[in-house]
Protein backbone atom coordinates (compact mmCIF):
# COMPACT_ATOMS: atom_id res chain seq x y z
CA UNK A 1 0.00 0.00 0.00
CA UNK A 2 1.50 3.68 -0.98
CA UNK A 3 2.36 5.49 1.93
CA UNK A 4 0.09 8.77 2.24
CA UNK A 5 1.72 12.12 1.25
CA UNK A 6 2.06 14.77 4.12
CA UNK A 7 2.68 18.06 2.51
CA UNK A 8 2.47 20.07 -0.89
CA UNK A 9 6.45 18.93 -1.54
CA UNK A 10 5.80 15.19 -0.83
CA UNK A 11 3.43 15.56 -3.87
CA UNK A 12 5.73 17.11 -6.13
CA UNK A 13 8.44 15.04 -5.50
CA UNK A 14 6.46 11.78 -6.12
CA UNK A 15 5.03 13.43 -9.48
CA UNK A 16 8.32 13.47 -10.63
CA UNK A 17 9.55 10.05 -9.06
CA UNK A 18 6.57 8.71 -11.20
CA UNK A 19 7.05 10.36 -14.53
CA UNK A 20 11.05 9.62 -14.20
CA UNK A 21 9.83 5.98 -14.07
CA UNK A 22 10.02 3.94 -17.50
CA UNK A 23 6.11 3.37 -17.31
CA UNK A 24 6.15 2.02 -20.89
CA UNK A 25 8.97 0.71 -23.25
CA UNK A 26 8.48 3.97 -25.66
CA UNK A 27 9.20 7.95 -25.10
CA UNK A 28 5.84 10.08 -23.82
CA UNK A 29 5.43 13.23 -22.36
CA UNK A 30 3.31 14.74 -19.89
CA UNK A 31 1.06 16.67 -22.56
CA UNK A 32 -1.20 18.70 -19.76
CA UNK A 33 -3.52 21.39 -21.64
CA UNK A 34 -5.03 22.33 -18.28
CA UNK A 35 -5.22 21.47 -14.08
CA UNK A 36 -8.47 20.63 -13.23
CA UNK A 37 -9.55 21.05 -9.61
CA UNK A 38 -12.59 19.06 -8.45
CA UNK A 39 -13.95 19.78 -4.99
CA UNK A 40 -15.32 16.29 -4.18
CA UNK A 41 -17.21 15.96 -0.78
CA UNK A 42 -17.19 12.24 0.28
CA UNK A 43 -20.82 11.65 -0.62
CA UNK A 44 -19.93 12.55 -4.35
CA UNK A 45 -16.50 10.70 -4.67
CA UNK A 46 -17.94 7.24 -6.48
CA UNK A 47 -19.82 9.71 -8.93
CA UNK A 48 -16.96 12.09 -9.60
CA UNK A 49 -14.47 8.75 -10.14
CA UNK A 50 -16.94 7.65 -12.71
CA UNK A 51 -17.27 10.78 -14.54
CA UNK A 52 -13.14 11.51 -14.06
CA UNK A 53 -12.15 8.05 -15.60
CA UNK A 54 -13.87 8.87 -18.95
CA UNK A 55 -12.07 12.31 -19.25
CA UNK A 56 -8.22 11.30 -18.96
CA UNK A 57 -7.48 10.26 -22.73
CA UNK A 58 -9.89 13.51 -24.18
CA UNK A 59 -8.31 16.11 -21.97
CA UNK A 60 -4.78 15.36 -20.62
CA UNK A 61 -4.38 17.42 -17.46
CA UNK A 62 -3.39 17.52 -14.31
CA UNK A 63 -6.23 16.48 -12.76
CA UNK A 64 -6.15 17.72 -8.42
CA UNK A 65 -9.11 16.08 -6.24
CA UNK A 66 -9.87 17.77 -3.02
CA UNK A 67 -12.08 15.33 -0.67
CA UNK A 68 -12.70 17.84 2.20
CA UNK A 69 -12.96 15.84 5.63
CA UNK A 70 -13.41 18.93 8.09
CA UNK A 71 -14.50 16.82 11.38
CA UNK A 72 -10.85 14.89 11.09
CA UNK A 73 -7.69 15.91 13.21
CA UNK A 74 -5.50 18.72 11.05
CA UNK A 75 -3.29 17.48 8.45
CA UNK A 76 -3.15 16.86 4.77
CA UNK A 77 -3.22 13.16 3.26
CA UNK A 78 -2.28 13.02 -0.61
CA UNK A 79 -1.92 10.03 -3.25
CA UNK A 80 -0.83 10.27 -6.87
CA UNK A 81 -1.52 8.87 -9.80
CA UNK A 82 0.19 8.93 -13.21
CA UNK A 83 -1.32 6.95 -16.40
CA UNK A 84 -0.08 6.77 -19.67
CA UNK A 85 -2.00 6.24 -22.96
CA UNK A 86 -1.07 5.56 -26.30
CA UNK A 87 -1.49 8.05 -29.00
CA UNK A 88 -0.09 7.07 -31.80
CA UNK A 89 2.94 4.53 -33.50
CA UNK A 90 5.42 5.06 -30.75
CA UNK A 91 3.84 7.83 -29.02
CA UNK A 92 2.31 7.99 -25.73
CA UNK A 93 0.77 10.81 -23.31
CA UNK A 94 0.58 10.84 -19.31
CA UNK A 95 -1.87 12.08 -17.01
CA UNK A 96 -1.28 13.02 -13.17
CA UNK A 97 -3.68 12.63 -10.90
CA UNK A 98 -3.68 14.26 -7.21
CA UNK A 99 -6.29 13.04 -5.04
CA UNK A 100 -5.66 15.22 -1.30
CA UNK A 101 -7.88 14.69 1.35
CA UNK A 102 -7.60 18.25 3.50
CA UNK A 103 -8.34 17.34 7.29
CA UNK A 104 -9.49 19.64 10.04
CA UNK A 105 -8.67 23.04 9.45
CA UNK A 106 -6.94 22.07 6.42
CA UNK A 107 -10.57 22.33 4.34
CA UNK A 108 -10.55 25.84 5.14
CA UNK A 109 -7.48 26.85 2.80
CA UNK A 110 -7.90 24.80 -0.14
CA UNK A 111 -6.56 27.36 -2.38
CA UNK A 112 -3.31 27.53 -0.30
CA UNK A 113 -2.85 23.47 -1.66
CA UNK A 114 -3.95 24.07 -4.76
CA UNK A 115 -2.57 27.10 -6.10
CA UNK A 116 1.62 25.49 -5.95
CA UNK A 117 0.04 22.41 -8.06
CA UNK A 118 -1.45 24.54 -10.99
CA UNK A 119 0.65 24.27 -13.96
CA UNK A 120 2.06 27.73 -15.16
CA UNK A 121 0.41 29.56 -18.36
CA UNK A 122 -2.20 27.05 -18.87
CA UNK A 123 -6.35 27.18 -18.05
CA UNK A 124 -7.33 26.22 -14.21
CA UNK A 125 -10.59 24.40 -13.86
CA UNK A 126 -12.78 24.24 -10.78
CA UNK A 127 -15.22 21.55 -10.54
CA UNK A 128 -17.75 21.98 -7.62
CA UNK A 129 -20.12 19.07 -6.48
CA UNK A 130 -23.12 20.30 -4.85
CA UNK A 131 -23.92 24.05 -4.20
CA UNK A 132 -21.25 26.37 -3.82
CA UNK A 133 -21.13 27.69 -0.25
CA UNK A 134 -21.40 31.43 -1.78
CA UNK A 135 -19.40 33.87 0.54
CA UNK A 136 -17.48 31.14 2.38
CA UNK A 137 -13.51 32.17 2.47
CA UNK A 138 -12.49 28.89 1.55
CA UNK A 139 -15.11 28.44 -1.95
CA UNK A 140 -14.13 31.91 -2.79
CA UNK A 141 -10.21 31.77 -2.44
CA UNK A 142 -10.67 28.95 -4.99
CA UNK A 143 -12.50 30.81 -7.36
CA UNK A 144 -9.59 33.50 -7.20
CA UNK A 145 -7.14 31.10 -8.23
CA UNK A 146 -8.89 29.29 -11.76
CA UNK A 147 -10.02 30.69 -15.02
CA UNK A 148 -13.11 28.92 -15.32
CA UNK A 149 -16.27 27.38 -12.66
CA UNK A 150 -18.07 24.14 -13.15
CA UNK A 151 -21.09 23.48 -11.58
CA UNK A 152 -23.98 21.29 -12.15
CA UNK A 153 -27.12 22.94 -10.28
CA UNK A 154 -28.92 19.56 -10.51
CA UNK A 155 -27.20 18.79 -7.23
CA UNK A 156 -28.63 22.23 -5.50
CA UNK A 157 -31.28 22.45 -3.49
CA UNK A 158 -34.43 25.39 -3.00
CA UNK A 159 -33.91 26.46 -6.94
CA UNK A 160 -34.07 29.13 -7.94
CA UNK A 161 -33.50 30.86 -5.19
CA UNK A 162 -29.63 29.13 -4.90
CA UNK A 163 -29.05 30.77 -8.27
CA UNK A 164 -28.78 34.15 -6.50
CA UNK A 165 -25.36 33.72 -5.39
CA UNK A 166 -24.22 32.87 -8.36
CA UNK A 167 -24.92 36.03 -10.46
CA UNK A 168 -22.79 37.66 -7.94
CA UNK A 169 -19.54 35.87 -9.33
CA UNK A 170 -20.43 36.13 -12.98
CA UNK A 171 -17.93 38.89 -13.37
CA UNK A 172 -14.60 37.39 -11.34
CA UNK A 173 -14.43 33.85 -13.06
CA UNK A 174 -16.41 32.26 -16.24
CA UNK A 175 -19.08 29.33 -14.99
CA UNK A 176 -20.94 26.18 -17.10
CA UNK A 177 -23.66 24.71 -15.74
CA UNK A 178 -24.02 20.88 -16.81
CA UNK A 179 -27.38 21.59 -15.88
CA UNK A 180 -27.52 24.31 -18.75
CA UNK A 181 -25.68 22.10 -20.83
CA UNK A 182 -28.33 19.49 -20.57
CA UNK A 183 -31.18 21.68 -22.33
CA UNK A 184 -28.63 22.35 -25.02
CA UNK A 185 -31.06 19.97 -27.49
CA UNK A 186 -34.07 21.40 -26.58
CA UNK A 187 -33.07 25.45 -26.67
CA UNK A 188 -32.28 25.35 -30.67
CA UNK A 189 -35.41 23.12 -31.23
CA UNK A 190 -37.55 25.50 -28.69
CA UNK A 191 -35.83 28.66 -31.01
CA UNK A 192 -37.19 26.96 -33.91
CA UNK A 193 -40.62 28.03 -33.46
CA UNK A 194 -40.04 31.60 -34.06
CA UNK A 195 -41.58 33.65 -34.30
CA UNK A 196 -44.66 31.88 -33.39
CA UNK A 197 -43.34 31.56 -29.62
CA UNK A 198 -42.63 35.21 -29.27
CA UNK A 199 -46.15 35.86 -27.46
CA UNK A 200 -46.18 32.81 -25.08
CA UNK A 201 -46.73 33.18 -21.26
CA UNK A 202 -46.79 30.09 -19.99
CA UNK A 203 -43.85 27.04 -20.25
CA UNK A 204 -44.48 23.74 -18.97
CA UNK A 205 -41.04 21.55 -18.48
CA UNK A 206 -40.97 17.72 -17.62
CA UNK A 207 -37.19 17.24 -16.12
CA UNK A 208 -35.21 18.16 -13.31
CA UNK A 209 -36.02 21.83 -11.26
CA UNK A 210 -32.72 23.30 -12.73
CA UNK A 211 -33.41 21.92 -16.68
CA UNK A 212 -37.14 23.95 -15.78
CA UNK A 213 -35.90 27.01 -14.44
CA UNK A 214 -33.14 27.22 -16.40
CA UNK A 215 -35.39 26.84 -19.76
CA UNK A 216 -37.58 29.09 -18.08
CA UNK A 217 -35.16 31.66 -17.10
CA UNK A 218 -33.60 31.59 -20.89
CA UNK A 219 -37.37 31.90 -22.24
CA UNK A 220 -37.88 35.13 -20.36
CA UNK A 221 -34.09 36.92 -20.81
CA UNK A 222 -34.93 36.21 -24.63
CA UNK A 223 -38.71 36.91 -25.39
CA UNK A 224 -37.98 40.14 -22.63
CA UNK A 225 -41.22 39.55 -20.78
CA UNK A 226 -42.85 37.42 -18.05
CA UNK A 227 -43.31 33.58 -18.62
CA UNK A 228 -44.69 31.39 -15.67
CA UNK A 229 -43.34 28.23 -15.67
CA UNK A 230 -45.18 24.71 -14.61
CA UNK A 231 -42.49 22.04 -13.91
CA UNK A 232 -43.20 18.07 -13.68
CA UNK A 233 -40.18 16.09 -11.55
CA UNK A 234 -38.28 13.96 -13.81
CA UNK A 235 -34.82 12.45 -13.49
CA UNK A 236 -33.94 13.94 -17.01
CA UNK A 237 -35.43 16.43 -19.76
CA UNK A 238 -38.44 14.47 -21.52
CA UNK A 239 -40.81 17.22 -22.20
CA UNK A 240 -41.59 20.67 -23.07
CA UNK A 241 -44.94 22.65 -23.29
CA UNK A 242 -45.32 25.94 -24.71
CA UNK A 243 -49.18 27.32 -23.83
CA UNK A 244 -50.40 24.17 -23.69
CA UNK A 245 -48.94 22.54 -26.73
CA UNK A 246 -45.86 20.18 -27.01
CA UNK A 247 -42.64 21.31 -27.99
CA UNK A 248 -41.41 18.94 -30.99
CA UNK A 249 -38.73 16.58 -29.13
CA UNK A 250 -35.41 17.04 -30.63
CA UNK A 251 -33.07 14.43 -32.40
CA UNK A 252 -30.55 12.87 -30.88
CA UNK A 253 -29.77 10.73 -27.28
CA UNK A 254 -28.76 12.80 -24.24
CA UNK A 255 -25.19 12.88 -23.65
CA UNK A 256 -23.59 11.27 -21.06
CA UNK A 257 -22.15 12.79 -17.86
CA UNK A 258 -17.99 12.66 -18.86
CA UNK A 259 -19.50 14.14 -22.41
CA UNK A 260 -20.50 17.16 -21.01
CA UNK A 261 -18.22 18.18 -18.33
CA UNK A 262 -15.84 17.62 -21.54
CA UNK A 263 -17.46 19.55 -23.47
CA UNK A 264 -17.25 22.08 -20.82
CA UNK A 265 -13.31 21.54 -20.54
CA UNK A 266 -13.27 22.82 -24.03
CA UNK A 267 -14.85 26.47 -22.95
CA UNK A 268 -12.81 29.65 -21.77
CA UNK A 269 -15.03 32.08 -22.33
CA UNK A 270 -18.16 33.83 -20.49
CA UNK A 271 -21.85 32.70 -21.60
CA UNK A 272 -23.21 35.70 -21.91
CA UNK A 273 -26.78 33.65 -23.04
CA UNK A 274 -26.55 31.23 -19.36
CA UNK A 275 -26.35 34.32 -17.52
CA UNK A 276 -29.32 36.23 -18.37
CA UNK A 277 -30.99 32.63 -18.22
CA UNK A 278 -29.76 32.52 -14.67
CA UNK A 279 -31.38 35.90 -14.00
CA UNK A 280 -34.22 34.91 -15.53
CA UNK A 281 -34.70 32.14 -13.63
CA UNK A 282 -34.96 34.43 -10.72
CA UNK A 283 -37.30 36.98 -12.02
Amino acid sequence: MARALTSIREIERELSSLRAEPATAAPYQRTSVMTHTAWVPEEWVEAAEDVLSGLAERHPSRTVVLIPQPDDEDGLDGDVEVDVYPVGEGRHICTETIRIRLKGSRALAPASVVQPLLLSDLPAFLRWRGLPPFGEEYFEGLVDVVDRLIVDSTEWPDLPASYRGLTEIFDRVAVSDIAWARTSRWRPQLASLWPGIAGVKRIRVTGTAAQAHLLAGWLRSRLQHAVELEHDPSDRLVGVELDGEPAPFPPGDPPAGSDLLSEELDKFGRDRIYEDAVRGALA
